[in-house]
């Protein structure tokens, strides 16, 4: 590990961010996340390019009041043909009254002479003006330096003389831009290294994308050569593949290199939360899988690695779960053994010996059940509920007699179907019985909406469950219409705790149901609820 020489972080998840295929952030959305950024730490955020679009400007005209971060505007250097004064560019740029800006210049001979039509005199000229009038209107200025990796291998001299026409100006950091991502590392450590063999490595960045799934390689490998800033977005969030993904570079620039980047430890645990409040503006399912903070990022499934994890964690984790807020997760499944049930035995608190027969018979029962089509790696809150049963017992909160759902299509004026779906369940909760009737937004919409209404008055802490993901899969799909189908359900409460369960069945609606039920008994075992008498 290196000393705790300081890197500089700058977000983009705004600007960058915004222009991934799907997002459309608020402004609400963008004053959350630049709030969430402040409190992690980063130098720098930047809210946008103002002028550029309503949304941004009304961004800029609110008062975020950022206590960590320093509040940023894009824009790009002054037009040909005018002064940097007198452009009206630069002057929206500038009336955003950031403590800073970032200007885009072209450092690419061949974009400087076919897209702005400039000779490459005047494009240094644009450079030079546009930076010394944002310094001397009391801004901290950064130079992005567009395409500079490809216009380095076309015309060294000229890229470096652009990246010299800005630190002259007055730039506090002029930023590499490896703009169509297509750069790989051991290009940017070479390049980066002729930059900062000239240049002050503590005044050049790194904005990568990541067209070849490099950009984070990249930045590392620019930090290795002498740069001292890296940009990126939440998530990796960004134009066509994407930006270098700050949640996984944050990480490894403090625990596996050693670097200081301004953010303390207590910081870096928030990590996964910041990187799931992104997904939640969003409304996208978080991924899994994602580096450092994702739900499987420390997951354990092979019956071998458990028992190895056991003795000693490092074998299979680089590095501690809870140093970056999150948590090792022992899977069960079909290839589950003994260390796995053990281990989930141990978390969920049942006291069992390793020799106990159960043991045993809770792994077979999982392969078994796996084999028909449950799937309990995904589905954690069903295990616990199968671990109880065939180890103490479940409380009996209640039993359905009956369930049955319709799906009505009624006609309008205009011809067009309107779906209306109506449930109806029969419960009984101790010697109480009911029937509910509900409708809802499809048949199990429907279908849980009438089973809380029927519950709630017993159960009151089931009234704040939502139903927050919903997945369905047909294993058998030769079987054409008699295929078996898995439904996967994760439920939510006002507290914001989660839980999945599983429901399988040839029957999509009963495969819900079971689903359903599971969840909610869950929910109140939980929860500590004592069944009726």
């Amino acid at each position: 590990m290196t000393s705790k020489e300081r890197i500089y972080l700058y977000d983009t998840t705004l600007r960058d961010g915004a222009q991934t295929h799907g997002v459309d952030f608020s402004a609400a959305d963008k004053a959350a996340i630049a709030s969430a950024l402040d409190t992690l730490g980063i130098d720098y955020v930047e809210g946008g390019w103002p002028g550029a679009n309503p949304r941004d400007d009304e961004f800029f005209q609110q008062d975020h009041a950022l206590q960590r971060s320093t509040l940023t505007a894009f824009g790009m250097t002054r037009r040909a043909g005018r002064s940097a004064a007198n452009d009206p560019s630069l002057t929206a740029v500038l009336s955003a009254n950031t403590p800073a800006v970032c200007l885009v210049g072209k450092t690419h001979d061949i974009h400087a002479t076919t897209a702005l039509g400039v000779d490459l005199d005047e494009n240094l000229r644009m450079i030079r003006e546009s930076v010394a009038e944002c310094v001397a209107r009391g801004r901290e200025t950064l130079f992005d330096a567009e395409h500079f990796f490809d216009g380095y291998k076309a015309n060294p001299d000229y890229a470096l003389s652009a990246v010299e026409a800005a630190l002259d100006a007055g730039a506090r950091w002029v930023v590499l831009c490896d703009t169509n991502g297509g750069t790989l590392p051991s290009e940017v450590e070479e390049i980066v290294g002729v930059v900062t063999a000239r240049f002050p490595g503590d005044k050049i960045g790194m904005h990568a994308h990541n067209d070849t799934e490099n950009a984070v390689a990249n930045s590392l490998a620019a930090v290795k050569a002498g740069a001292r800033q890296v940009q990126g977005t939440l998530n990796g969030l960004g134009e066509r593949c994407g930006n270098a993904n700050l949640i996984s570079l944050i990480p490894t620039l403090m625990l596996k290199l050693g670097y200081d980047v301004g953010i303390d430890q207590s910081a870096l645990q928030e990590l996964p939360k910041v990187s799931r409040m992104l997904d939640e503006r969003l409304n996208r399912a978080p991924n899994r899988h994602a580096a450092y903070v994702g739900a499987s990022a420390f997951a354990h499934k092979a019956g071998l690695h458990v028992s190895a994890v056991e003795k000693d964690p490092s074998l299979y984790e680089h590095i501690a779960p809870e140093s970056v807020g999150n948590n090792r997760l022992i899977l069960v499944s079909d290839q589950a053994g003994r260390a796995n049930i053990l281990s989930r035995f141990r978390e969920l608190g049942i006291e069992i010996d390793s020799k106990d027969p159960r043991v045993l018979k809770i792994v077979d029962e999982v392969k078994q059940r796996e084999y028909q089509g449950y799937s309990y790696d995904g589905a954690e809150a069903s295990f616990e509920l199968l671990a109880r049963e065939l180890t103490e017992g479940l409380p009996t909160y209640f039993s359905i007699e009956t369930f049955r759902v319709l799906d009505e299509h009624r006609m309008d004026s205009a011809g067009l179907a309107e779906a209306l779906s109506e449930a109806t369940v029969k419960v009984s909760v101790g010697a109480t019985r009911v029937l509910e009737v509900s409708e809802g937004n499809g048949p199990v919409n429907a279908l849980d909406h009438a089973l809380r209404k029927a519950l709630a008055p017993f159960y009151p802490s089931l009234v704040d469950v939502r139903l927050t993901d919903y997945r369905v899969r047909i294993l058998n799909s030769g079987d054409g219409t008699a295929a078996v189908t898995r439904v996967m359900l994760e439920s939510a409460d006002a507290s914001g705790k989660r839980w999945t369960t599983v429901g399988l069945s040839g029957d999509i609606i009963s495969a819900s149901y079971e689903a359903l039920t599971e969840g909610l008994i869950y929910k109140l075992m939980s929860d500590g609820v004592a069944p009726p008498v």
